[in-house]
């Protein structure tokens, strides 16, 4: 489940449609980050941990690198990716 959860992540990040919480946009702005470093990054993602019973829907814990961003995405919805939290 882990791939193909790693691949629609991915898929959803290079056509852009990704959902970008208030929360997320505000720790990329304290910790002076663009939201484009995600974006690049996106060949590097790796799940790190998997919350498939996560309260609304699964969730997962995505490393990406360059920089060694952490960054939490919840759950699939209208073929898009929530960005829920970022985490440094």
């Amino acid at each position: 489940m882990g791939i193909e959860c790693l691949d629609f992540i991915k898929s959803c990040v290079k056509r852009r449609r990704i959902y970008w919480t208030y929360h997320v946009n505000m720790r990329l702005r304290e910790r002076f980050v663009p939201r484009q470093v995600l974006v690049d990054s996106v060949d590097s993602y790796e799940i790190v941990e998997e919350y498939p019973e996560d309260r609304h829907l699964p969730s997962y814990l995505v490393l990406a690198r360059p920089g060694g961003e952490c960054f939490q995405g919840r759950g699939q919805r209208n073929d898009s990716y929530r960005l829920q939290a970022a985490l440094g």
